[in-house]
């Protein structure tokens, strides 16, 4: 078996695709490297703008200052607790213009949002007499509005309760990380049974926006000018349109849902950033990093299914291929993912796809032509060729259908390999050759013939 020619040809041929794993493992540490550069590009974004935003409230907080007793050392001792009691909205409707814009740092590309928001919030103050009581105190309500990042806060341009106006102050007035704004209120206000607040604001950052249903019920309607939306969080839009010039999307909520009222209990820091909220993602389509990523998983198959033709060319004919032709074959194919990502960071995905593409062609076509002695043969390994990238092109394109279509490649290479050599003689490769020494010959020499790999 180890004398056999055809033993160490299929052995050589896996060294050379083994060898071959080098180079595209440089390649794929360097679509790595480049994909980690546009990832500092958002990060650079995100720092000197404003990062992902998440719309808290508003909701109504009121100091409260509580005196109770207890018994110590078989005495009764007065004591104080404090804490804010929010007051959370029976309904919250809320809706939102964004408009998304692209910066450039060097070759790279990120994203910034601003989105105008308008916000009408009406609560019902008939919870607060459980609060009044002889050993209870109140503070001076005020609005709290909690933001993800304090940085992207634009102009407050509308802030009113039952008409009339307010003033809006830096900061959300409880502690913990809460960054926003409040609006202090006028205790009188609180003797009314309803009260409504509509204000508007206008709202930077980057990445992904939320907004927590605070409200008994919550809807959010938000309209932008990108196209490729992320839907992600706790909750999917009820409804939701998206076309080449933006989208439209709703959502809604209530608190048999969210049971958002019993996260906002009498405490000093609810946990702000753990509470269940509508959100969208200003995302990036796959760029060309991650299709080019998705590419070379297929470089294996690629490289395989050359080296395959090749070899069944050598079984059929008596043109014999040798192993630094098949590695410089085969180099030319890791080149290929090498020049795709280098132009697809200046010309886009596909037309560098094309170029890359008609590269190879043409370095192959040309390195063939005398490799099989005519350019005829090369042509048809050539047409080969652009149609495996034309396949693997689809592949990429066609995530749903992508095992069904990698299957049908493999099964028609197989059936082709089959068909081509269903009546060739597979021993006549496994036997050596043999003949007659000549008088004087030594073993040696005999041996040597017997172990000729590529004859």
């Amino acid at each position: 078996m180890k004398k056999s020619p055809l033993f160490w040809k299929v052995s050589t041929l896996i060294g050379c695709i083994l060898l071959l794993l080098v180079p595209l493992l440089m390649v794929s540490n360097l679509i790595s490297e480049r994909a980690s550069y546009r990832d500092d590009v958002e990060d650079t974004l995100r720092q000197s703008t404003s990062g992902p935003q998440q719309l808290t409230g508003p909701l109504i907080a009121i100091p409260v200052t509580e005196i109770y007793y207890k018994i110590e050392d078989k005495k009764e001792v007065e004591h104080k607790r404090s804490y804010l009691h929010f007051v959370l909205p029976e309904s919250l409707v809320i809706d939102g213009n964004q408009q998304v814009q692209s910066r450039s740092i060097g070759i790279y590309d990120g994203q910034i949002w601003t989105t105008d928001l308008t916000l009408k919030a009406q609560f019902s103050t008939e919870k607060l007499t459980r609060l009044k009581g002889e050993t209870i105190t109140l503070g001076q309500p005020f609005v709290v509005v909690g933001v993800g990042d304090a940085r992207g806060i634009g102009a407050v341009s509308i802030s009113k309760i039952n008409g009339e106006a307010l003033t809006v102050e830096p900061g959300s007035g409880v502690s913990g990380e809460l960054p926003g704004i409040h609006i202090p209120l006028n205790e009188n206000l609180l003797a009314m049974k309803t009260l409504t607040l509509d204000m508007s604001l206008s709202l930077n950052g980057t990445g992904s926006f939320s907004v927590v249903p605070v409200g008994r019920n919550s809807e959010l309607t938000l309209r932008s000018n990108w196209p490729h939306p992320g839907f992600m969080g706790d909750y999917l839009p009820v409804q939701r349109e998206i076309s080449a010039s933006g989208f439209q999307a709703s959502w809604k909520s209530s608190w048999f849902a969210n049971n958002l009222e019993s996260l906002f209990g009498d405490q000093e820091q609810p946990e702000w950033r753990h509470v269940p909220a509508f959100s969208v993602t200003v995302a990036t389509p796959a760029d060309q990093y991650q299709l080019t990523d998705r590419a070379i998983k297929y470089a294996v198959l690629l490289i395989a299914l050359t080296f395959m033709a090749f070899f069944v060319y050598e079984t059929l004919t008596h043109l014999r291929l040798h192993p630094m032709q098949y590695l410089l074959v085969g180099l030319s194919l890791v080149l290929f993912y090498l020049v795709l990502l280098a132009l697809s960071e200046h010309v886009g995905f596909t037309s560098a796809w094309i170029i890359a593409s008609l590269v190879g062609a043409m370095m192959n076509g040309v390195y063939l032509q005398a490799v099989l002695k005519g350019w005829r043969r090369s042509a048809v390994f050539i047409l080969a060729l652009l149609g495996l990238d034309a396949v693997m092109w689809f592949l990429l394109r066609s995530e749903d259908s992508a095992l069904l279509l990698g299957s049908a490649v493999l099964a028609i290479a197989l059936f082709a390999v089959m068909y081509l050599t269903r009546h060739f003689d597979w021993y006549s490769l496994s036997q050596s050759k043999r003949s007659d020494p000549p008088d004087g010959d030594s073993s040696n020499n005999m041996d040597d013939d017997a172990l000729r790999i590529w004859k």
